[in-house]
């Protein structure tokens, strides 16, 4: 059966978690004809996940007391004592860079500049965080907000070309903590967690540093952007290179003229989403939604954004995963849930559709609801669903129903 996006085309779940073999491992244009084999999560022999495995070297085979010592030493290379900033930590105010710029502040005595690259439709709840997280945590941040009139079109881009509305917010993300380390003479520069523990190749946990070619290219007007390149949407919109500037990524050789080194802090401390969140609470004033977060039964993981439970429910079109197993898989490799509880939370949660933002969104994409489910089902992959003879979408394979 034809499977999109280079997937495999046999759909298996890791006997440990409730990931399946179609978590994409990286940041990648998924496009639906696209014919190439893509880079998926890794499982064993034993039918056991990358991610999984990872998890049993942060409990069983890394000596945390030395990668701290490690962090101390890295940190003491940049430590300033003349009032300057000395890292730079991107994020949101969510509980991760909340734990992340304040242990930094104030376990580890740096003295962080947080920059934000600010979401696209802020929730309540996203808002007070990020005022909580300067005022009740004591930071200094520069929230920075793209043009809204071009990343309309690129997020409506990527939504109608890739199903990914997170694509150009990803990109702006990633690359605002190089950007802003640049203009302000910062060299160190501090992410949480590498991505790469949910479900890349395990070794690439092993490296402390970003790649600084992450998103750069030669030419600026080769970047793709929402599907397509720069140089298209100047052709086909009214928008010149420069309104791009902040989408381009700083060249590696103006990174290593300025010494900028970019690092993950969970290389260094043992990273728990969970703890984040305690920790966060305690001391940045950062607040749960008081509902769980459509999609999921979760209520303190990515609630800033109103477009946020969109980008979980093109995962779930394209590769069969939502919100709660994300959630939910993450939660059994830390120790918080059993196997069994996550297939019941899956099951419960993880093909809702999040109504809440909808209409919210459609305005924001510019887009009709039929326009929205004519690009959502071109995505659907046959491998992964059918259409029921009441025709209603379903997934031909679910975590509880194994692997048949």
């Amino acid at each position: 059966m034809e499977a999109f996006f280079g997937l495999p085309p046999q759909v298996t779940f890791c006997k440990r978690c409730v990931i399946s073999n179609q978590r994409p491992s990286s940041t990648v244009e998924f496009k639906h004809t696209a014919t190439e084999k893509k880079a998926v999560i890794d499982f064993d022999d034993e039918g056991i996940c990358s991610a999984c495995r990872f998890a049993e070297q942060k409990d069983q085979g890394i000596d945390w007391q030395q990668k701290e010592d490690e962090l101390k030493a890295l940190l003491a290379r940049f430590k300033r004592n003349d009032g300057g900033y000395d890292v730079i930590v991107p994020g949101s105010g969510g509980k991760d860079s909340a734990f992340t710029a304040h242990v930094l502040k104030y376990k580890y005595g740096m003295n962080p500049l947080t920059v934000t690259w600010s979401p696209h439709l802020y929730t309540d709840i996203g808002w007070k965080n990020m005022q909580n997280w300067m005022h009740v945590g004591g930071l200094d941040n520069v929230l920075f907000t793209p043009n809204g009139k071009l990343h309309r079109l690129l997020t409506r881009l990527a939504f109608i070309n890739l199903l990914h509305p997170f694509q150009p917010f990803i990109v702006g993300q990633r690359i605002i903590g190089p950007l802003m380390a640049a203009k302000f003479n910062v060299p160190l520069v501090m992410y949480g967690e590498n991505q790469a523990e949910y479900g890349n190749k395990v070794d690439e946990n092993q490296k402390p540093t970003m790649d600084p070619k992450f998103f750069s290219t030669d030419d600026p007007l080769d970047m793709r952007l929402g599907g397509i390149t720069v140089r298209e949407i100047i052709e086909q919109y009214d928008f010149t290179l420069n309104d791009f500037t902040p989408y381009i990524a700083p060249r590696p050789e103006l990174l290593a003229e300025k010494n900028i080194e970019v690092h993950y802090l969970g290389y260094y401390l043992k990273w728990d989403p969970q703890e984040c969140y305690y920790y966060a609470a305690e001391h940045t004033g950062f607040q749960a939604n008081p509902d769980r977060t459509e999609g999921s039964y979760s209520k303190y993981s990515s609630i800033d954004d109103k477009i946020d439970p969109f980008h979980y429910l093109t995962t779930l079109i394209k590769f069969g995963i939502g919100r709660a197993t994300y959630d939910a898989a993450q939660e059994v490799r830390n120790g918080k849930i059993t196997r069994e509880e996550a297939v019941h939370l899956v099951k419960k949660y993880d093909q809702e559709f999040p109504k809440r933002y909808f209409h919210e969104f459609l305005d924001y994409i510019s887009l009709s609801e039929k326009e929205f489910w004519e690009s959502v089902d071109k995505f659907r992959s046959p491998h992964l669903w059918l259409k029921d003879d009441s025709g209603q979408w379903r997934l031909r394979h679910t975590v509880w129903q194994g692997e048949s």
